[in-house]
């Protein structure tokens, strides 16, 4: 009885009991972690936004972008919530009558009051940015540039939010902005796998930007950043009056020379419009623009007869870039310093747009040339018939755009066939637009920091993952223990007989 008493006393839990009890301690460790852990999670359903207005030389549009409002200064949080395209011209064509220029921007930005939740308004900032269009309006008219920026902002703010400001954004801010944006956009400032570099093209101005190695000659064409804890040495350029549209007037007008003139109608054959096609428009409507030389034109029409012969037509709009001239060891075109293309590039905008229409985006440059002759060459007729939801205008412009495009970027940026496959046409990197208005956004309001942000030191999945092994690793452990360390119920028994 003794020897029994004394057994019970040494070894008075039973191991089935002892079993139960670890996996309840276990468990509740592992309940503990995983509730602090998911408790102490910031919420993602709250949002702040920001609203952009591209005010572009054709058109504006207006971007509202959204991030989560306890991640403020973390790249890769915000992205666009919407894009809502202005109808009419860009705010540049309102110069005779500057107060429809805000009136224009009234069904967009009632959708933005929409979008955005009442509570968020009055925090939500408001910028507009104008580009190229409003930039040769400057130059021509600077009073009547003051006049429409002063009508957007009277009509700005009268919406709820916060407005910042309109104004007329240079052309190396919209390149560097654009930049900024493909690379956010892509998480390439916190990997190590580089950037890319930037092809913007609009209607009136077109902008490259890439980073380089090398000593940038001109120091109008450089800038510096410094983005979450790297340091960026960037070349950028922008050609006014290099835009789709610009340059077409550009280079029709170098042929006034040896037009055919008639009493009342000038004719213009070019090789940039499909055989089969005719405009008549009035001669100024044509040529009235700063980029293009003052000819002092009579009160004319202009017939413009398309003759559908790519060749020809690449050899005009080869006649707009000046190579002769260069005071660098390297240029683009018109004198212009630029570096080696280097890297892969987002080409975007225009580029996109005109480069998917024709089916040129996956193509290497001799296949692109062979599309686009084919293309070119192709009856007017032919061309309405197969598109036929396409506006006439820009239709007849796709031949003339394209053929730009590929010399742009061939014989003005220096890119060959070696290289072009790094070229890669984008319309959206994620649900985001590509173009400069997010990158305008980030660095007004200082959301990409100069320096890494502090991180901890497992992302939120892995450190979950982490405390349940190490839990099961103690209730595995607790196992061993007790098998090692128990005195077997049997020994009592014995020692007493």
């Amino acid at each position: 009885m003794d020897a029994q008493r004394e057994m019970k006393v040494k070894n008075p839990w039973h191991r089935p009991a002892i079993i139960i009890i670890a996996v309840f301690i276990t468990l509740g460790i592992i309940m503990m972690v995983t509730i602090g852990v998911v408790q102490n999670k910031p919420p993602h359903q709250k949002y702040k936004y920001g609203i952009v207005l591209d005010a572009g030389s054709s058109h504006t549009s207006v971007y509202i972008y959204q991030w989560p409002a306890e991640k403020e200064n973390n790249t890769g949080m915000v992205e666009q919530r919407t894009a809502c395209p202005v109808k009419g011209k860009g705010i540049s064509s309102y110069s005779d009558k500057p107060t429809l220029a805000g009136e224009s921007l009234k069904e967009c930005m009632d959708q933005a009051r929409e979008v955005i939740p009442v509570h968020r308004h009055h925090e939500t900032p408001v910028y507009l940015g104008a580009t190229a269009g409003m930039r040769l309006l400057k130059m021509e008219n600077d009073s009547a540039s003051e006049e429409v920026l002063k009508s957007v902002e009277q009509f700005l703010q009268t919406y709820p939010f916060s407005y910042q400001g309109a104004r007329i954004i240079t052309g190396q801010e919209e390149g560097a902005f654009g930049w900024i944006t493909v690379n956010y956009l892509n998480d390439n400032f916190r990997r190590a796998s580089g950037t890319i570099g930037a092809l913007d093209l609009g209607g009136a101005s077109t902008q490259i930007t890439f980073v380089t190695k090398e000593a940038v000659e001109s120091p109008e064409n450089a800038i510096d950043f410094r983005l979450y804890g790297n340091n960026y040495h960037l070349y950028t350029h922008s050609f006014l009056c290099y835009g789709k549209d610009q340059v077409l007037k550009l280079s029709l007008s170098q042929n006034i020379p040896t037009l055919n003139e008639k009493p009342d109608i000038i004719i213009l054959q070019s090789p940039c419009f499909h055989q089969g096609y005719t405009v008549t428009k009035t001669l100024q409507s044509v040529f009235n623009s700063p980029c293009v030389v003052d000819l002092n034109l009579p009160q004319k029409n202009i017939t413009l007869v398309g003759t559908g012969d790519w060749e020809g037509c690449r050899e005009e709009v080869m006649k707009v870039f000046q190579k002769s001239q260069c005071n660098y060891s390297t240029c683009s075109f018109n004198g212009v310093f630029q570096p080696p293309v280097q890297g892969s590039f987002g080409a975007f905008s225009a580029f996109y747009f005109v480069m998917n229409f024709l089916d040129l985006t996956n193509h290497a440059l001799p296949k692109a040339k062979e599309i686009l002759a084919s293309y070119c060459g192709t009856s007017w007729n032919t061309i309405k018939k197969n598109n036929t939801k396409v506006k006439e205008k820009y239709l007849a412009e796709y031949c003339f755009s394209g053929t730009y495009i590929l010399t742009l970027l061939e014989h003005g940026y220096n890119f060959t066939s070696n290289n072009w496959e790094n070229i890669h046409f984008i319309k959206q990197i994620g649900h985001s637009d590509a173009g400069w208005t997010l990158g305008y956004m980030l660095n007004l309001t200082n959301m990409i920091p100069a320096e890494a942000p502090d991180t901890p030191l497992l992302p939120h999945g892995g450190y979950v993952t982490f405390m349940v092994l190490l839990s099961l690793i103690i209730l595995f452990l607790c196992l061993i223990a007790y098998k090692c360390f128990r005195r077997p119920a049997g020994l009592g028994q014995r020692d007493a007989i």
